[in-house]
């Protein structure tokens, strides 16, 4: 009977042992179940790139990314020389195809240019797109005289007034996706001063537009336009080419009528190219070239563009970088 004991003792010992051990282990599994973030509420982690051209050429283009939209290193410098032309002011986007689209200022009349990749890195020219003569007698497009001291007038002024029934110039072009909408911002002119309109893609493959509307409310001598759409609101930041003054307006619609928000920040005199990108927690980025002294800056706002943070040099490539585009997307 001793012997039988001592045995069903020790049996019991054993078997106690692996359920502790089974326990421990199970109660390891589920901290470690706690304490890690289930995949679907992980914070996703973005990539940021900018297009820009440079103080060194307005002929090519260069690509930067950044994983906080701050610190920018180059992907490709030069990435992309259009065949005639040049490449100022360029805007990014990434279609529901999967390929990247950029449209840019050509500087050849009322014509601005467009070009695909599937990399960010090689680009294929697809089109200069002739802006149809569409607004005979454009109202408001000025004489292009800017007011600002030191100023030497404006984008264009050399071309002397609005003589011509047609437009002449197609600046600035910007990208605009609402929806399904795919839409290009652009500043027209007749001759001298600029005024904003937007056109429509017509087809899945971006290479017919509607004709251009004007951004109401937004009035003339005004330029470098780009929108971004909080809530119901649209919210269009442009540079008052008078002033030489970045500007805020907002409206119901995309087409307008805008209004312009009284007692806006304060980011300086001789500011142009704004360019907008949301940063993580519903804060967004104001991108602008301060071009006369030959640097960039950045500012933010977390309460839907309502109040700013200081404005900030953006580190490494200020001073080398002009009026570029961003935009985000998952890493």
């Amino acid at each position: 009977m001793r012997g039988n004991v001592m045995d069903t003792a020790r049996v019991t010992s054993t078997r106690m042992s692996r359920i502790s051990a089974v326990s421990v282990a199970l109660l390891v599994l589920l901290a470690s179940a706690l304490a890690t973030p289930a995949a679907g509420n992980a914070e996703p982690s973005w990539r940021y790139t900018m297009v820009a051209f440079s103080n060194v050429s307005d002929r090519d283009m260069d690509v930067y990314q950044s994983a906080d939209g701050t610190n920018f290193e180059s992907l490709q410098r030069p990435a992309y020389r259009p065949p005639t032309g040049l490449v100022r002011d360029p805007s990014i986007f990434r279609n529901t195809d999967g390929m990247y689209y950029l449209t840019y200022t050509t500087a050849g009349g009322a014509n601005i240019g467009f070009a695909r990749s599937s990399d960010r890195v090689n680009w294929t020219h697809l089109m200069d797109y002739p802006v149809p003569f569409c607004c005979i007698f454009m109202p408001g497009t000025g004489d292009g005289v800017g007011l600002a001291p030191g100023s030497v007038g404006s984008a264009g002024s050399s071309d002397g007034p609005s003589l011509s029934p047609f437009v002449t110039k197609a600046w600035a072009p910007e990208w605009f996706v609402d929806g399904n909408s795919v839409n290009v911002i652009l500043s027209l002119s007749t001759g001298g001063g600029f005024v904003p309109y937007v056109m429509t893609a017509m087809d899945p493959s971006l290479s017919m537009f509607s004709m251009p509307v004007p951004l109401v409310g937004l009035g003339a001598d005004r330029i470098d336009t780009t929108v971004v759409k909080i809530g119901s609101d649209y919210h269009a930041i442009t540079k008052n080419e008078t002033k030489k003054v970045i500007e805020h307006a907002i409206a119901p619609t995309l087409a307008g009528p805008y209004r312009f928000i009284p007692g806006g920040a304060d980011w300086g005199t001789f500011r142009e190219g704004p360019s907008l990108v949301q940063l993580p927690n519903d804060v967004w980025r104001l991108y602008f070239d301060g071009y006369t002294d030959g640097k960039y800056f950045y500012t933010d706002s977390s309460d839907g563009l309502r109040t700013w943070t200081p404005v900030q040099e953006l580190p490494g490539v200020s001073g080398t970088v002009r009026h570029f585009g961003v935009m985000r997307e998952p890493s």
